[in-house]
């Protein structure tokens, strides 16, 4: 099998329904430079806004705004906004738990610099106590 063109058959198209240089294989899809929501929503919420607080003109991000009307909400009682305050600080705990690294246990040395510390500050309110008179 072939044609005036070539041969044909399998991965080897008839040369008139090939692709022609520098014509894309889906014309119809997403143009170049669109954005997707996550990126549309990041720009917004990053955006600036003015507001007056405490008779003040102070200059946030529209993410920080949102926040403060939520946390105003919940505090005058909205019980929905309560609820997604709460929902959102747990979430802002567990990343913050996973971005921060374990402590290091402590070595030998100073471990014993910190006992040390901890009896003479023991001491130290045990005698403030002693000469603290009574005021019975």
């Amino acid at each position: 099998m072939s044609d005036n063109n070539g041969p044909l058959g399998y991965r080897k198209p008839p040369a008139k329904s090939r692709f022609q240089p520098g014509q894309s294989g889906n014309p119809q899809g997403r143009p170049k430079g669109s954005l997707n929501i996550a990126t549309v929503l990041m720009k917004t919420l990053r955006e600036k806004v003015v507001i007056n607080e405490n008779g003040r003109r102070k200059t946030i991000t529209k993410f920080e705004a949102a926040l403060k009307q939520l946390v105003n909400q919940a505090a005058s009682g909205d019980l929905r906004a309560l609820a997604h305050m709460l929902q959102m600080t747990a979430i802002a705990q567990q990343i913050t738990a996973q971005e921060s690294p374990s402590p290091e246990p402590l070595k030998q040395p100073d471990q014993e610099v910190l006992i040390n510390i901890l009896k003479r500050y023991r001491q130290f309110i045990k005698a403030e106590d002693d000469h603290e008179p009574n005021s019975d």
